[in-house]
């Protein structure tokens, strides 16, 4: 059985190599990248870059595919409970110093079968927060034979507000709701935007719809319309999880109108009627896009997202999404004020770092330099959006007289 030393912190710029590591995070960065985990492995690097972080890269075994997936199927009959305790086949990892912080950022259930590789956080970590995002209300009774596993750490925050209160009874402690977020400032189109030359832009799940209306404007070269071509592309492999989200960016704060819809809204089966806010809303919003399709029936958005036109309603039918652009085209000071808006009320408020605030205040701890220095760059670049007197909003500036494809 192969052991390894804590894997090196990536320090950011905001913090001071001699800063001995406060807090212990494991990433799967190196064993799996598929497209819909990179959200948040960009939120680890964020919060790595603002505070003294041991993140440790865990590395796969040779059967640790195959293990995994018996596991993960295994969890649902494992009536002795102990598989969620079994290391899926990782190199395991065995801690040598003191941490104020243990975070296991899981994106499902499963990531937290990564955790059993990792030797002595329990012993070697101050306080504990499991931040798992993705946990539907409905789904959890069907988990109830590894939701004892999460009484281990000693805070649980949960991604999805209306699984806050199902979470907690089961395991019967109070769970905390953490919203998404976004790398704001990677996602902001200032201080220098540039001309918005995709018309539409569309990633991820989709309404049938709309998406046969788009694409038949954009066979009539009526408008740019950029789509996902592949259709389960969010569990592709890329090839780095950085350069991903940096050409998701690029493309968003170059786009004037973007899709939106709420988490799974394909899905009913799973979501059961539960409606919470999808990653896309946090991205288009930072990108500084009009945002066009359908805002989130729930309370949840209307507290993070509580400034007018964040969503001009479009019907999942399509039958009104073209006469709703033309609406919009037709009134130029209105886009480019509800894309600065965006712009900054998403700098303001949903980058990564208010998030790790919440999860430090949770855990007890005290915002690092690091912290209050992004979010003063934050509030700059935000001050910056709303002064703009450009955004490239204005069609005259896309200089071609065909459109471009």
């Amino acid at each position: 059985m192969r052991f390894s030393e804590n894997t090196p912190r990536r320090q950011g710029p905001e913090v001071s190599k001699q800063v001995p590591p406060r807090i212990c995070m494991a990433t799967g960065r190196n064993f799996t990248k598929r497209a819909f985990q990179c959200g948040h492995y960009e939120a680890q690097d964020v919060l790595s870059n603002v505070d003294a972080v041991d993140l440790i890269h865990l590395e796969s075994g040779p059967r640790f595919w195959f293990i995994e997936h018996w596991q993960r199927r295994l969890l649902f009959r494992d009536v002795s409970k102990k598989l969620i305790s079994l290391n899926p086949g990782l190199h395991r990892v065995r801690l040598t110093r003191e941490y104020d912080l243990f975070v296991a950022f899981c994106q499902t259930y499963w990531d937290l079968l990564h955790i059993n590789a990792i030797d002595g956080w329990k012993d070697r970590c101050k306080t504990s927060v499991c931040w798992l995002d993705e946990m539907w209300a409905s789904e959890i009774p069907r988990h109830k034979y590894w939701l004892h596993a999460l009484r281990k750490f000693d805070h649980v925050c949960v991604g999805y507000h209306g699984s806050v209160s199902a979470l907690s009874k089961a395991i019967d402690r109070p769970c905390h709701w953490v919203p998404g977020a976004v790398d704001a400032l990677r996602f902001s189109p200032y201080p220098n935007p540039t001309p918005r030359a995709v018309d539409v832009y569309s990633i991820g799940r989709r309404w049938d719809g709309i998406h046969r209306k788009l694409l038949a404007a954009a066979g009539r070269k009526e408008i740019f319309y950029v789509y996902d071509t592949f259709p389960r592309i969010a569990e592709m492999h890329v090839h780095d999880h950085q350069q991903h989200r940096d050409l998701f960016a690029n493309l968003a704060k170059r786009s004037r109108y973007f899709i939106v819809a709420p988490g799974k809204m394909d899905s009913p089966e799973e979501t059961q009627g539960q409606v919470e806010i999808g990653f896309r809303y946090y991205e288009g919003a930072a990108a500084g896009t009009v945002m066009i399709g359908q805002p989130p029936s729930c309370d949840a958005f209307t507290e993070t997202f509580p400034w007018p036109d964040v969503v001009i309603p479009i019907r999942p039918d399509g039958a009104d999404v073209m006469d709703v652009l033309a609406s919009l085209d037709s009134e130029p000071e209105r886009v480019s004020a509800i894309s600065r808006r965006n712009t900054s009320e998403a700098l303001l408020r949903h980058d990564w770092v208010y998030r790790w605030k919440d999860v430090f205040q949770v855990a007890g701890l005290e915002p690092s330099r690091g912290m209050v220095a992004r979010e003063q760059q934050l509030k700059n670049v935000a001050e910056l959006a709303r002064e703009a007197a450009g955004d490239g909003f204005g069609r005259e500036q896309l200089a071609p007289t065909e459109p471009v494809f």
